[in-house]
């Protein structure tokens, strides 16, 4: 094997000297000849042509397309939250991945405790908040493109009523629900927004009664925080109108749909492999929205006239320049759906605030599980 070693160094010295390259170090060489990068990606429904795990499965291809042989991705589809995760993270390590991508927040912890036991694995713990020496997190600012979809239900409804199927009552998807509710009421100050929990994240059939249960009681915009595309299908089926959440879905609503929220995965997947073959691979934390390009409203439908398609991408502009944040208070004050003051006004949540969101605000008819 040495032997072998010492031959090929010393063929590519005389190849590289002939071709006037010999002062090119040989460590880059065979740098080029290295085996590929192994990346996981685990996925916490199965694959679809649309909705939160598409998106991730976009970022994956985004990876393979942009650094081809240097990587080799794998996925790993319908990985429940829990000891079904761990295994599959821990599988993946065994298996030499690394670097482990781990998108869903019920996997933050197994893939911390697989992250003990292999040091020299990257672990990206997405939307997940506990970092670790080996362990990095990120999120999208999910909220921003809910208040803007809100704008243009505020502009769309005719009953002043929408409403929200939610999976699980976290931080994240109160802030989507409240900055909803708020970027609604800035055009529609009569406007309400009701809350439909079903406390998991996908579940087709039980997604599609919720949001029939919801037009049955009034509504005619619909909004959602779950994995699937089936409030939009019902939408369409009952002639109302819906704001896509994760992908673009006129595919499956092309008259129901008025605009989508999307979160972009690809740039920030390929930066952070590219930063583990490169060795500057280091623990952090993101959490980009607009302006980071990690959010983006669009995809409007064939209903939604042009002044309120100029009115949300001059708002997204405005955004992305942090001249509007949904989360700040104009002239009055922002309260929550009990009468509670939560932002006076002229003031703003920072951070560290909006990630404890544990309120409805005014105008949601609901209440937090």
């Amino acid at each position: 094997m040495y032997k072998n070693l010492v031959r090929r160094r010393a063929v590519l010295r005389r190849g590289l000297a002939l071709g006037g390259l010999s002062l090119l170090p040989i460590r880059h060489v065979l740098a080029a000849t290295s085996t590929p990068l192994k990346i996981g990606f685990v996925y916490v429904t199965p694959v679809t042509d649309a909705g939160w795990v598409h998106q991730h499965e976009l970022g994956r291809q985004a990876v393979q397309a942009a650094l081809g042989d240097k990587v080799q991705t794998r996925f790993v589809e319908n990985v429940a939250e829990g000891p079904d995760a761990e295994r599959v993270i821990r599988d993946l390590a065994r298996d030499g991945c690394g670097l482990i991508f781990t998108p869903s927040f019920g996997y933050m912890e197994p893939t911390l405790k697989v992250a003990r036991d292999f040091p020299d694995v990257k672990f990206e713990s997405i939307t997940g908040y506990k970092t670790a020496p080996n362990v990095a997190t990120a999120n999208a600012r999910y909220y921003e493109g809910r208040y803007l979809a809100g704008v243009a239900a505020g502009r769309m409804t005719r009953t002043h009523q929408a409403g929200y199927v939610a999976g699980l009552p976290i931080p994240e998807v109160l802030q989507g629900i409240n900055a909803f509710a708020l970027g609604m009421r800035s055009v529609d100050p009569k406007a309400h927004v009701r809350v439909v929990w079903l406390d998991e994240w996908f579940n087709p059939p039980r997604e599609r009664d919720a949001a029939m249960t919801l037009m049955d009681q009034g509504v005619d915009v619909l909004a959602f925080h779950t994995g699937s595309s089936a409030v939009m299908a019902a939408a369409q089926e009952r002639g109302k109108l819906a704001v896509a959440y994760h992908s673009d879905m006129r595919k499956v609503a092309p008259d129901a749909q008025i605009v989508a929220v999307q979160h972009l995965w690809g740039d920030y997947y390929t930066r952070r492999a590219r930063a583990v073959l490169d060795g500057t691979w280091k623990s952090a934390s993101l959490w980009g929205g607009v302006k980071e390009g990690m959010i983006r409203v669009g995809d409007f439908g064939t209903k939604v006239p042009k002044s309120v398609q100029e009115e949300l991408l001059a708002r997204q502009g405005d955004m992305a320049q942090g001249r509007l944040q949904p989360f700040r208070a104009g002239s009055a004050d922002i309260r929550d759906n009990a009468g509670k003051v939560r932002i006076a006004a002229g003031q703003a949540l920072d951070d560290a605030q909006i990630l404890q969101i544990d309120w409805l605000a005014e105008g949601v008819q609901g209440r937090v599980r």
